[in-house]
């Protein structure tokens, strides 16, 4: 009998373990069949990706779309604004009377060139993340949508819904043989649709944080002076868009002219304290072109950045505390700098324009001495002079500001 149980018992055992080992079997079989169909989804998804060119990264959309931007907005807003403002200055009939009247509104040359701001930046974006022409064409309704429901916030509304639209635009672009239809039909649908959902909301916010800076450079023009100088001066020379975050923002007034600061303290600052090593063509590609020329000796040495930022950090609260410049015209110009002296520009077409309006009584001296000493004289002198101790600690040497020729 004993035996018998244990043969039983043998045979019990015998059939658990196989028992436990057909369900092992079973969940590594559909672990595998997960893990397959998973890899071939992915797979055929990443595949997918790649031929229709969409890269979600950090600089497809943070560096090359933003940076595209800006030049939408100043090929339009920016160009409108110094048109208006020439015509302005020097009485030019054509450049300050109406040329077309669209539902009751008047508009002049610049003005023209101002309303196509949203267009124009869904465009660049659209350029930037490499669309096909469909896709390119069709985004101008995306971008005058997504700006004109963003309110002041729209160039941060058309950076969010041209990236998305662009993107589902070049997914369906090719896949059928209707193309010329199925295409602008789905990219213009969902820009529109992403206009009404996002744009608002995405407005409101970047208008809130803008008027929130704003308001605290009032409030706090010396602390804030240094941070705004600072924070959109190296935004400037990283390869960023500075123009473009401060348009999203609606950056003007006090902290527009320590934006302004800081940004004139980098241009002006690298060209100035490298002219040794690069001689008048750097000056000029620089001081006038952009600082970012230095993005790769600053990765060599960091420490070649130190004299730009020490300068914004002075210059800005001087701007702020001092001489009260404010950015009043187009709030892409706070972050150009000296770029084709688009910053100086700027800070001239707002007095113009709050002279206009009686905002301001007159442009004054003291208007004209502070923006050239913020703009020019003061990161011409400060700049290099820090950078003099910085050299005599070693920390910078011969060479480090070479540029690549």
């Amino acid at each position: 009998m004993s035996e018998r149980k244990e043969v039983k018992a043998s045979v019990s055992f015998i059939a658990e373990v196989y028992k436990f080992i057909k369900i092992m079997q079973s969940l590594a079989s559909a672990l595998f069949l997960y893990a397959f169909v998973k890899g071939t989804v992915m797979e055929n998804f990443k595949s997918f990706l790649k031929r229709k060119n969409i890269e979600i990264s950090l600089k497809r959309y943070g560096v090359d779309a933003l940076g595209a931007m800006a030049q939408g907005l100043f090929c339009s807003l920016l160009i409108g604004t110094i048109i208006n403002t020439i015509g302005t200055q020097f009485h030019i009939g054509f450049l300050t009377n109406a040329v077309a009247t669209i539902s009751d509104t008047e508009y002049t040359v610049g003005g023209l060139a101002s309303a196509m701001s949203g267009p124009a930046m869904a465009c660049a974006i659209g350029y930037a993340l490499e669309a096909p022409p469909l896709v390119l064409f069709s985004l101008i309704t995306a971008g005058f949508a997504s700006n004109a429901l963003g309110g002041a916030g729209g160039p941060l509304a058309v950076l969010f819904v041209a990236v998305i639209t662009a993107e589902c635009g070049k997914a369906v672009s090719k896949e059928t043989k209707i193309d010329i239809l199925v295409t602008p039909l789905i990219t213009i649908s969902i820009g529109i649709a992403l206009s009404a959902f996002l744009a608002p909301p995405l407005g409101k916010a970047a208008m809130y944080v803008g008027n929130l800076i704003m308001w605290a450079t009032e409030l706090q023009p010396f602390l804030m002076g240094i941070l705004v100088s600072v924070l959109v001066g190296i935004a400037l020379t990283l390869p960023i868009s500075s123009a473009a975050i401060c348009a999203a923002f609606s950056l003007t007034g006090l902290a527009g002219g320590a934006a302004v600061a800081g940004c004139c303290a980098q241009m002006v600052g690298f060209a100035v304290m490298s002219f040794k090593e690069n001689k008048w063509g750097g000056l000029i590609s620089q001081g006038i072109g952009t600082s970012m020329l230095q993005m790769g000796n600053i990765i060599k040495n960091p420490r070649i950045w130190i004299a730009p930022i020490l300068c914004s950090a002075i210059t800005g609260p001087i701007a702020t505390c001092i001489f009260k410049m404010e950015m009043n015209g187009a709030a892409v110009s706070s972050g150009m700098g000296t770029c084709g002296l688009v910053g100086p520009i700027g800070v001239y077409s707002g007095w113009v324009s709050d002279v206009a309006t009686g905002a301001k009584e007159a442009v004054t001296k003291t208007d004209w001495l502070g923006l050239v000493l913020i703009c020019f004289v003061l990161p011409a002198i400060i700049t290099p002079i820090i950078n003099n101790f910085l050299r005599k600690a070693g920390w910078v040497k011969d060479g480090d500001l070479k540029l690549a020729e």
